[in-house]
């Protein structure tokens, strides 16, 4: 049948035309929504080709005829069978679309349902059972038998499967359309096709004992059975009224399949048939056909068949058959066998028949086993726990229990199994497994008294017949034993068990596990509890008629041992448990069953393993007990003494039931005599091989011992191998062989070897053939037992045998060299000692006419002689070994000694031969002459020789070189190797001619070592010598240092250069020598001109004054020729006038003269006036007196000058301003000020300063940095100035800019702009990060987790704070600062693991009342006033563990009285109790119970009558519901009994549900009960009196204990602060060498002075990046240039110049923010992401290219550094960031001194196959990694033409700032310490004051307690009569506690 989903086309029905068998079978979907049933009918026939005379009907698949109103209510999907009739069976099959989505109450009441196993059982059973729960309920209408089979299929009939088959009712295609269904229950299920076919599920009627078979319940045990067993279910069913068989598949497979494909998961088809019908099964479930064919005949049946079984199951079905039958049998009990249970072979003592209550249920089990036959009866199982309890019972005791009419009735049965002698006829449960042997339970009874004893659950449960299996009753009330006065024994108590009966009107959970309510209904106070005798209900007192049963069935069940002659009591030690040790009552004979036993009586045990015999020593029963009567115990222990002696050497305890009744003396005799002769009595010792070993004996060494044959006999002369008995049969005796060797006194075991026994060699030992050493030994063969290895048994010692012997040495066989050295020197003479020994290695005489052959590879070995020392030992005298060496370094030889008269003649030693003493030394090169050119250097090798001519080595070894005009040399010969480079050979050669040089070489001391000469050959050299530098073709030369005046600002051409040699021949300029020409006036020189031997032309400096250095060099100014020049003044160009700086007012003249001269094109003075130029000078001027004027000539100056000028000159209109004091460019710390002032100067456009006082100046500064200065704005002074003083700068790291600006007449006035670089304070504290476990729970009065609290400083980084961090808490979140009711803690002592910059706070406790509270951490400066505050960190305190029961306010003492008033009876109104915590906090919100209230006497041994409640009981419960309980009233009876004056106590116990384990400690409330209502009254007054007081003295010793703990916490704060005092005082004085003063105004003045000086250094002009950094934001860094400081001056320079083109970079961390920048400048600023660059970056930098694995491929000179290294970052937070930046820019360049030091270093990297990176210089020259250098390109420019990184602070400054923050902290530490002695000193008389008020307190509250416990005035009869009480009250018990 084809799946359709719901809601597509509307309305759709399935129909099947089966009216013909041999016809075409159609089935089709129509669609009838907008139809009629008559418009259906038309669509039909037309669908399916109907005839109009054809007739049909239309019937549903439970065959229900179809008509107008069925049709209108059939649902979507429905199937329909048109048929010729309504009986018609299907031929085909016909497949029925269901759908089973799982009801909503899968929702509603979805809770945890699942099989587990529990108590030791598997959860198979109990699946099993929930498909048997459906069949019950299926078969309980059957008018025959009830069969229900449960068949295991194995794996050869097709697939392993289980069947679960019944003969039931079956279902309809709707019943089990309604069984898938999941969760839907037999309450709301639908059981026809139509509403009006439906009935209402009818609960039945009350049967006997509930059994009623109404077990199919909840709609999912069913399913969730089928799926736990296997993968795939098929459930076959067909009902009675129906002819069709259906079919129902749901498998894992197929659920996961239709989810994969997005089909409809919860739809399905059923599958309709004819019975006997199997066409449609497939060959891998060929088993179903038989299964099948079982159908014909049956009217209704229903098969569960479960397919894919998973693996453990089918084990557990086939291994565990036994027990999984067994539980099964368990729980179906009373359906297999009646209501009375198993009563097979006992008289039922029930009061009922079986057959007259309800016909009993045959579940039978096929599985073909060879343990059980193919088909069994479950009812045949005799040995679940129910059949065990029926078995072992002899009486019964019925009941019914009614909880109340609407909670249904209890019925229940309990059993008596009786004791018998000395066993409990209890049953065992079988499903729980034992461990304890039968032996162990003899050595360790369980003694408990049956009070004692663990009380099994008494009842098992049944609910509507079936066994509820996890929930069990403990007792009732009424059958539980009483606390005392009992007429039954305890131990009757432990010997009943019980079932109980009840129907579905008690609820039970969904798994049929557990009952849910049970247990509470059972035991509340308003169940009625009746006895059942005969059946019929009898209204007696229930618990009396029990006691009476109870005591009836141990009178007459119950069997005893008579114990007799008590002996006294004693204490069992051999016992483990120490409970069971004591009291031990000891008899002297017992009486049982008709027998008498007494002390000395021979007894032999009876079912034992061995069977023992001894005498009767005492009898033993556990207890206390009489001595003058006989005592009946159950049971008992005998002790025995066990013979033989010889075999068993303890007594033995055993259980009374073990001893043999009909054993005889005679028996038990003859069994002692037989056993002891079996004993080991002596060993038999025999030598197979005929080397008998005899005592006393002396052998050489190396000797064979053995083998040898041992044997044990026994008395009779028998060869025995185990001892005798039956125990003892696995006691096997094995011969132990012990070989020891006496040494110095003591004993060294040298073999320990066990034989066991062989059946045809006994016991046999191989040879021992390595006995070697010499001395005294020992053979012992011993007799042990096998498994304890013991020498001894039953107190006498099993057989041994001894043999003694001596080892005594060999002759000599070998020899050993003794130690020598193993380094020797060629000719120099040693000796080599032997020692002589057998071949064991021991210590021999030297054998005589020894003569050694030495061998030694490939050199001479002689010696002088062999001279023997001891009788052992010789020496070979005088060794020498010569010969060449291979090399200079130790050499390994092989000096091989023979001795050919021994077994092993040989021996090589490994030496190592060094060169002899220096001899003499050779000289490299030695060819003569050795020429060498003049100036040049000579290197030379010496080589220092021994004898042979090896190179030798010797300390202190030098060698000279002396050559003629030169210092001697020094050359090292330690290594026997030195080199020599001579100084440069500078010799005066004659018109060129080579000439002759001898040098000498020698050796110093060493007179024995001739000396070496060699000759030189010194050539003139070919090198340039000079330079010539010429003037016009050659026409004139210019001298060295020549001076040239030439005219000012002219060219000094055509120069032109000759370079010579020392031959004075000319040398060609070629390229190599023109890029070798330097000159200082031009860097570029053009090569090809200078080939040419042209120099370039020389400009001669615009101004006279100006003298100019010109120099030409060759080769790095080694050789170089200068010139200076010198400029003259060209011819007169115009009249220059000097004007003076100064003014005067109109009309007065100028104070200063004005000097004339005349001057040329560059201002040069031209001496060129005369005197008679005076008479041709004229003045003008605006406003000029030219009478006043005067010229005058001066000639010394050759100038003319002028006074008399009236003119008046002031400044102009104020137009800009200038800085007249402090700098432009400063670092500042942030924070701080900048001391110094900044002065503005007011100016006219020509810079006169101008003093026009209506300008005003004003300092503004950008967003971003807060400046306070102060002033912000002033108008200038009378001098035009204004003054500044920037008292403080806040603002991020960065540069910012302040500006000084003006207005004059509402124009600005521009101003110069300071550049300030703000750098983060390291010493400034600007937030605190705390770390903590955030995930922690707080729990109320337990400790805080560790708080870790770290003090950042400006720069971001942690800090060294000289104050400690607080902590605060306070309860709430309200506010962002401590309250004053905030709790303060102080941190931590520091560990020593604890980081430095950290404060920790530790083990601090958390508050004990729970809520919300605030935790703050703060840090507080005295010297700035200000406190740093951490974010509050908002914490939930939780309760702590439920510890007890209490009120939410504690009530009032009370005094109560039995009077009709009832405010005077009332003891606690209106109070609500708590589950709480230790701290008072509320702490059970999911615990649930009662509380039980009840009222007990002071003393509860007293016996005084106790007040009743209200209710006339002294006890009552109230409910306990999430941890509360609530108390409206509660009163004492009226006319109560009670003893007047006394004081009861009123307990409220918490009682939890029985799933809870937690113990809770009760509520306590006293009260004084009165009669006399005056007295009540003054001892109510007096009472609360007394509790006020006691309030006043628990708050004072609160504080007390507060002032002590701090009193505490300032002394060891003390101490530490004096430690921290000695250590700074150390570190100053070590570290720094300053003494520190305790003067706290001298250590201030020292502070101060420091800050001064820290300061000075502070803005001190240093190196600064001079482009401003405009670029701030998230994700930006700034500028390459600010990101790094450089310490070194040439490092700065040259670095900055080598990546110029990034120094304006903004680096960026991610690329939408440089994007972002690119944007804002339309691309004009260059930018740089982090995330883009490589990741090869952010590796770390290889080690240098001359280090590889840790050493030095060569030696570098010249410093090389990475450059990167140089660099200081700049931003402490982002130091990664900035390296990765850096090694993008920078790479791995390399720093280096100079230019030969880097071409050396590449040369040297070159030749070792090394990378080399690009190279700078310190002095400015670069060496690309291409090896490229020179050029303009390659050389930096001048520093103050580039913009170089900044400079960083100088370590001094670090120092100072060291200082200061350890002179602050010692500062710090005085202040605390007298701050603690302070507080100390405030506590102590507050501590004082505090206590003599406890004193005085404590008294007054001892007062009236005393009067409280002055007896009550008496009271002759009560005001409501209640009674007459005593006149005397001597004896009256006290109120209060």
């Amino acid at each position: 049948m084809r799946s359709s989903r719901r809601g597509e086309d509307g309305k759709k029905l399935f129909v099947y035309d089966r009216r013909f068998q041999h016809s075409n079978r159609r089935e089709e979907w129509l669609v009838t929504t907008e139809l009629d049933f008559t418009g259906f009918l038309w669509t039909i026939s037309e669908t399916f080709s109907v005839r109009p005379n054809e007739k049909f009907l239309l019937v549903t698949t439970d065959r229900t005829v179809l008509d107008k109103d069925k049709f209108s209510r059939l649902q979507y999907g429905a199937c329909l069978y048109m048929l010729l009739t309504e009986d018609q069976p299907l031929e085909v099959p016909a497949e029925e679309l269901i759908f089973f989505t799982p009801h909503h109450d899968t929702i509603l009441e979805s809770g945890s349902y699942k099989y587990y196993e529990s108590e030791g059982k598997k959860a198979l059973p109990h699946a099993l059972a929930d498909l048997v729960d459906n069949s019950i309920s299926a078969t309980v209408n059957n008018t025959g038998e009830r069969v229900i089979e449960i068949r295991l299929v194995p794996e050869d009939s097709g697939k392993a499967s289980l069947i679960v088959l019944d003969n039931g009712c079956g279902m309809t295609s709707k019943q089990l359309n309604n069984w898938a269904v999941y969760k839907l229950s037999k309450f709301k299920r639908e059981n026809g096709r139509f509403t009006s076919d439906q009935g209402t599920y009818a609960r039945p009627g009350h049967v006997y004992r509930s059994i009623n078979s109404d077990i199919s319940y909840f709609g999912v045990g069913g399913k969730q059975a089928v799926f736990y067993i296997g993968k795939k279910v098929r459930v076959i069913s067909k009902s009675s009224s129906y002819p069709d068989v259906h079919e129902l598949i749901l498998s894992k497979e197929l659920f996961e399949k239709k989810e994969r494909n997005k089909e409809e998961t919860y739809e399905t088809n059923i599958l309709n048939r004819k019975s006997c019908d199997s066409s449609h099964i497939g060959k891998d479930e060929r088993f179903l056909c038989d299964l099948i064919a079982e159908e014909f005949g049956q009217q209704s049946f229903t098969a569960v068949v479960i397919t894919d079984v998973l693996p453990e199951h089918i084990r557990f079905l086939k291994e565990e058959i036994d027990v999984w039958t067994r539980q099964i049998a368990h729980i179906y009990h009373y359906y297999l066998h009646g209501p009375n249970g198993n009563t097979q072979g006992n008289v039922s003592q029930s009061s009922y028949p079986d057959s007259e209550h309800t016909s009993k249920v045959d579940i039978r089990i096929l599985c073909k086993t060879k343990k059980y036959p193919d088909v069994f009866h479950l009812r045949d199982i005799g040995t679940d726990l129910q059949s065990l309890y029926v078995k072992a019972a002899v009486s019964t005791f019925e009941f019914k229990a009614c909880t109340n009419p609407e909670a249904g009735l209890v019925e229940g049965v309990i059993r008596y199994h009786p004791f018998l002698y000395d066993r409990e006829t209890y049953p065992e449960n079988p499903d729980v497994v034992h461990d304890l042997t039968e032996e162990d339970n003899e050595d360790e009874p369980d003694m408990d008294p049956p009070s004692k004893k663990q009380k099994k659950p008494v009842f098992e449960c049944y609910w509507n017949g079936r066994l509820i299996p996890y929930t069990t009753v403990q007792e009732f009330d009424w059958c539980s034993q009483p606390p005392k006065g009992s007429p039954v024994p305890a131990e009757c108590y432990n010997r009943f068990s019980g079932v109980l009966f009840t129907d579905d009107t008690f609820k039970v959970t969904e798994n049929k596990f557990t009952f849910l309510d049970l247990e509470q209904k059972m035991k509340n106070k308003d169940t009625i509890f009746t006895v059942v005798v005969k059946g019929q209900k009898q209204r007696a007192n229930l618990q009396r008629d029990f006691v009476q049963w109870l005591q009836h069935c141990h009178e007459k069940y119950d069997k005893q041992v008579k114990f007799m002659d008590f002996k006294g009591s004693t204490t069992r030690e051999d016992l483990a448990t120490k409970k069971n040790q004591t009291p031990w009552a000891t008899f002297s004979s017992v009486e049982w069953g008709g027998k008498t036993f007494k002390t000395g009586d021979y007894v032999k045990s009876l079912k034992t393993n061995p069977i023992y015999n001894g005498r009767v020593i005492r009898f033993l029963l556990f207890g206390t007990h009489d001595e003058d009567r006989p005592v009946y115990g159950c049971g008992g222990h005998v002790e025995i003494s066990l013979e033989p002696k010889g075999l068993y050497e303890n007594t033995k305890i055993l259980l009374l039931s073990k001893l043999d009744q009909n054993a005889t003396v005679e028996e038990i005799m003859a069994n002692i005599k037989n056993e002891d002769a079996k004993l080991p009595d002596k060993l038999k010792v025999e030598w197979p091989e005929g080397n008998e070993w005899l005592d006393n004996t002396t052998i050489t060494a190396g000797s064979v011992l053995g083998p040898i044959q041992v044997m044990v006999l026994n008395k009779k002369g028998e060869h025995i191998s185990k001892l005798p008995g039956k125990k003892q049969s696995g006691k096997r005796l094995s011969v132990q062989l012990r070989l020891v060797h006496h040494v110095s006194n003591k004993d060294r075991e040298l073999f320990l070897l066990e034989a066991s026994h062989g059946s045809t060699w006994g016991y046999w030992f191989k040879e021992i053939a390595n006995i070697v050493e010499l001395g005294k030994y020992t053979l012992h063969l011993r007799t042990i037992v096998t498994e304890s290895k013991a020498l001894e048994f039953g107190g006498l010692s099993l057989p041994s045998f001894k043999l003694r012997f001596n080892i005594k040495a060999d002759v000599a066989d070998q020899f050993d060299v003794g130690k020598i050295n193993s380094t020797f020197r060629l000719g120099i003479p040693f000796s080599i000692p032997l020692e002589f020994k057998d071949k064991y290695g021991h210590v021999v005489c030297a054998p005589p006419h020894l003569k050694p052959t030495l061998q030694c590879s490939g050199l001479s070995v002689t010696y002088e002689k062999v001279e023997c020392q001891t009788k052992s030992s010789c020496h070979i005298k005088n060794v020498k070994i010569t010969g060449k060496l291979d090399c200079h370094e130790p050499n390994c030889y092989n000096l091989k000694v023979t001795l050919h008269d021994l077994t092993q003649p040989s021996k090589t030693l490994q030496i190592n031969l060094l060169p002899g003493a220096p001899h003499s030394i050779f000289v490299t090169p030695k060819e003569l002459p050795i020429e060498v050119e003049n100036g040049n250097t000579v290197k030379f090798t010496v080589f220092v020789h021994d004898e042979s001519g090896n190179v030798t080595a010797a300390p202190n070894l030098t060698a000279r070189c002396l050559v003629a005009q030169h210092e001697p040399a020094t050359i090292n010969c330690v290594t026997g190797v030195g080199e020599h480079v001579t100084a440069p050979i500078n010799v005066s050669l004659t018109k060129g001619n080579p000439q002759k040089v001898i040098i000498r070489f020698n050796v110093p001391n060493r007179s024995t070592m001739k000396e070496v000469t060699r000759q030189l050959l010194v050539k003139p050299s070919k090198r340039v010598n000079c330079i010539k530098i010429f003037k016009a073709d050659e026409s004139l030369e210019l001298k060295n240092e020549e001076k040239i005046n030439w005219m000012a600002g002219a060219l000094l051409e055509n120069l032109t250069f000759k370079l010579y040699d020392e031959c004075n021949s000319e040398v060609p300029v070629t390229a190599a020598v023109a890029s070798k020409i330097k000159v200082n006036w031009k860097g570029k020189l053009n090569q090809q001109e200078l080939m040419e031997g042209k120099l370039p032309d020389v400009t001669v400096p615009t101004k006279v004054a100006t003298v100019q250095f010109y120099q030409v060099s060759y080769q790095d100014q080694s050789i170089s020729v200068s010139f200076t020049v010198a400029p003259i003044p060209d011819e007169p160009k115009q009249l220059k006038a000097s004007v003076p700086q100064c003014s005067a007012k109109l009309g007065e003249i100028l104070p200063e003269r004005i000097t004339l001269q005349l001057v040329d094109q560059y201002e040069n003075v031209v001496r060129a006036l005369t005197q008679s130029c005076v008479t041709e000078m004229i003045a003008d001027g605006e406003g000029l007196d030219k009478e006043s004027l005067i010229f005058h000539f001066e000639e010394q100056s050759c100038s003319v000058v002028v006074t008399g000028v009236g003119l008046n000159v002031a400044a102009g209109v104020p137009a800009k301003l200038t800085l007249l004091a402090g700098q432009k460019f400063l670092n500042v710390l942030n924070g701080q000020g900048i001391p110094a002032p900044f002065i503005i100067q007011l100016c006219d456009q020509w810079g006169n300063p101008s003093p026009d006082r209506r300008v005003v100046v004003k300092l503004a500064h950008l967003n971003g940095i807060n400046v306070s200065s102060n002033v912000s704005s002033q108008p200038v002074n009378a001098e035009g100035q204004a003054s500044f003083t920037v008292k403080c700068v806040s603002a991020p790291k960065g540069t910012y800019e302040l500006r000084f600006q003006a207005l004059f007449k509402k124009e600005p006035i521009p101003g110069p702009t300071v550049n300030l670089t703000v750098l983060p304070d390291p010493n400034k504290p600007v937030s605190l990060d705390v770390h903590y476990e955030t995930k922690a729970t707080f729990v109320a009065g337990e400790v805080f987790p560790v708080f870790s609290v770290t003090v950042l400083s400006d720069e971001g980084s942690p800090m060294l704070s000289r104050q400690a961090v607080s902590m605060h808490y306070w309860k709430g979140e309200q506010s962002n600062t401590p309250p004053n009711t905030a709790v303060e803690f102080q941190c931590s002592a520091p560990k020593e693991n604890d980081k430095k910059d950290r404060f920790y706070f530790r083990e601090k406790p958390i508050p004990g009342r729970v809520g919300t509270y605030s935790i703050q951490f703060s840090l507080c400066d005295p010297k700035s006033k200000t406190t740093l505050r951490s974010d509050p960190i908002v914490v939930n305190v939780v309760a702590n563990r439920p510890m007890k029961l209490g009120p939410e306010s504690p009530p009032e003492t009370q005094v109560v009285s039995c009077s009709n008033d009832i405010a005077k009876r009332i003891l606690v109104e209106d109070m609500t109790l708590v589950i709480m915590d230790q701290y008072d906090n509320p702490a059970g919100q999911n615990l649930n119970g009662d509380v039980l209230i009840c009222i007990k006497n002071l003393d509860n041994n007293s016996q005084e009558p106790i007040p009743l409640f209200d209710d006339n009981t002294n006890n009552c419960l109230i409910k306990l519901e999430n941890g509360t309980a609530r108390v409206s009233k509660l009163a004492i009876q009226k006319k109560s009994p009670g003893k007047h004056g006394l004081t009861y106590r009123v307990v409220f116990t918490p009682q939890l549900a029985s799933n809870i384990s937690t113990s809770l400690e009760s509520y306590v409330f006293e009260f004084c009960f009165s009669n006399d209502e005056e007295n009540q009254k003054e001892h109510k007054a007096l009472r609360r009196e007394g509790e006020r007081i006691k309030e006043a003295i628990m708050s004072i010793k609160k504080k007390d204990k507060i002032h002590e703990n701090l009193i505490k916490e300032y002394k060891v704060m003390l101490q530490r602060l004096c430690e921290q005092e000695a250590a700074i005082q150390n570190e100053l004085r070590i570290k720094w060498n300053m003494n520190v003063p305790e003067n706290i105004e001298t250590l201030d003045n020292m502070v101060i002075t420091k800050r001064h000086e820290a300061s000075n250094i502070l803005h001190r002009p240093r190196r600064a990046y001079g482009k401003s950094n405009d670029f701030t934001g998230p994700d930006v860094l700034g500028r390459v240039g600010h990101l790094a400081l450089v310490s070194d001056d040439s490092a700065a320079w040259v670095i900055s110049w080598h990546i110029r083109g990034d120094m304006d970079c903004v680096i960026t961390t991610t690329t939408a923010a440089a994007r972002r920048i690119y944007d804002q400048t339309k691309g004009r600023q260059q930018v740089m992401p982090i995330d883009a660059i490589n990741n090869s970056c952010r590796r770390p930098l290889q080690p240098l290219p001359h280090i590889r694995h840790d050493r030095e491929l060569f030696q570098p000179t010249g410093r090389p550094m990475y450059a990167i290294d140089a660099l200081t970052y700049t931003d402490p937070k982002n130091q990664e960031q900035c390296a990765t930046v850096f090694r993008n820019v920078l790479g791995n360049v390399i720093l280096i001194d100079d230019l030969d030091s880097g071409s050396l270093y590449r040369q040297n990297a070159v030749k070792c196959n090394v990378m080399c990176p690009t190279i700078l210089t310190r002095q400015g020259e670069r060496i690309s990694g291409k090896g490229k250098f020179g050029g303009a390109q390659n050389r930096a420019p001048p520093p103050h033409t580039l913009d170089m990184f900044g400079a960083p602070l100088p370590d001094h400054f670090h120092t100072i700032q060291q200082i200061i923050v350890l002179l602050e902290k010692y500062k710090e530490i005085i202040g605390k310490k007298d701050s603690c002695a302070k507080d100390i000193a405030e506590i102590t008389p507050k501590m004082r004051e505090s206590r003599e008020s406890l004193g005085s307190m404590t008294r007054q509250l001892q007062e009236i307690q005393t009067q409280i416990d002055t007896p009550l005035r008496p009271k002759r009869e009560c005001e409501d009569g209640c009674g007459e009480m005593s006149d005397t009250a001597a004896k009256r018990t006290k109120f209060g506690p």
